[in-house]
C-alpha cells in the first residue's frame, strides 16, 4: 500500500478516536477503573489472555504494548512481574487517560503518542515481550508493515501476544434484522467506513468522525507476522468473545464459530 493512502487511513483513525476519548474517561466505569489501578495485583485481564501471560512467564521482562488505549492492559501486565516500559498509541486523548491510571498505579512507562507505521527516529528499546490487543489489527491498513514496526521493537527471542477478535466474527452483523447470516465477505480488502462514535458498552452514542475498519482473514495475519521475522508457536482459536456485548449472542450456540484467539510467536 502507497505510504499516502495509508497515511489517510491511519490520520482519518487517529481523528475518530480523538473524538470518541471523551467517552471513556468520565463516568462511573473510569472512576472504578481509576480506583482499582492503585490496588495491589491490578490487572484488566480475562482469565483467557491471564492465562495465556502466565504460561509466557514475565517476571522481569520489559514489555511495549501498541495501540495500548489508555494503557490500562500495559499497566496490567506489572501484576505478573512485568516492566510496562512502553505504550503507543495515536490518540493523546486516550494517553492522557493513561498518564491518570499510570500516576494512580505508581507506574512511570513512556506513553507514546505516534503513528505506528511513522514511529519517531531515536532508540525506543529492545523489549521482551509485545502486546496486542482487542481491535488493534482491524484498524491497520497495512499488516506486513505494522508487523515489521512490532518487531523493530522487539528483541532476539522476545514473545509477541496477540488477543484479538478472530477474523470469522467478522462476517457478522449482531444489529442486522438476520445477525447469523454473514454480512461481509470474508475476503474483502475494501475498508469498512465507521461513522458512529468508538465504544465498548454497546450504547449508541451518536455520530463520530469517519475511521475505516480492515477485515483481515486468518492467513493474511499469519502471512505478515511471518515476513517481519516473528515465527508463531501457539494459535488458539475460542468460542467466546472478547468484543463489544452485542457479539455475546453468537456464543454457547450447537454451531459454534470461533469468536477470538490468542496467537503467541517470538522472534528469531
Amino acid at each position: 500500500m502507497p505510504n499516502r493512502d495509508r497515511k489517510t487511513y491511519t490520520d482519518a483513525n487517529r481523528a475518530a478516536w480523538e473524538a470518541s476519548a471523551h467517552l471513556h474517561g468520565t463516568g462511573e466505569d473510569w472512576e472504578a477503573l481509576l480506583a482499582s489501578a492503585s490496588l495491589p495485583g491490578f490487572s484488566t485481564f480475562d482469565p483467557c489472555l491471564t492465562a495465556t501471560l502466565q504460561q509466557i512467564g514475565l517476571s522481569g521482562k520489559r514489555a511495549v504494548q501498541i495501540g495500548c488505549n489508555n494503557a490500562r492492559e500495559l499497566l496490567s501486565l506489572a501484576a505478573f512481574g512485568a516492566e510496562p516500559a512502553l505504550g503507543i498509541d495515536q490518540s493523546a486523548a486516550f494517553l492522557a487517560q493513561g498518564a491518570q491510571l499510570a500516576a494512580a498505579a505508581g507506574l512511570a512507562p513512556l506513553l507514546l503518542e505516534a503513528d505506528i507505521y511513522d514511529l519517531p527516529a531515536g532508540d525506543l528499546g529492545q523489549h521482551d515481550l509485545a502486546l496486542i490487543t482487542i481491535g488493534v489489527l482491524n484498524w491497520m491498513p497495512d499488516l506486513p508493515g505494522f508487523f515489521r514496526a512490532v518487531a523493530g521493537l522487539m528483541a532476539s527471542g522476545a514473545h509477541l501476544v496477540i488477543y484479538e477478535t478472530h477474523p470469522f466474527l467478522e462476517l457478522f452483523d449482531p444489529a442486522s434484522e438476520t445477525p447469523h447470516t454473514p454480512a461481509f465477505s470474508y475476503f474483502t480488502s475494501a475498508p469498512q467506513t465507521v461513522t458512529e462514535a468508538i465504544a465498548y458498552d454497546g450504547q449508541d452514542h451518536g455520530a463520530g468522525e469517519t475511521g475505516y475498519w480492515f477485515i483481515h482473514t486468518m492467513g493474511a495475519i499469519l502471512t505478515a507476522m511471518a515476513g517481519a521475522g516473528l515465527r508463531l508457536e501457539t494459535l488458539t482459536e475460542h468460542p467466546h468473545s472478547n468484543r463489544e456485548p452485542e457479539y455475546d449472542l453468537y456464543e454457547g450456540r450447537p454451531a459454534q464459530i470461533p469468536m477470538s484467539y490468542t496467537l503467541v510467536a517470538r522472534k528469531a
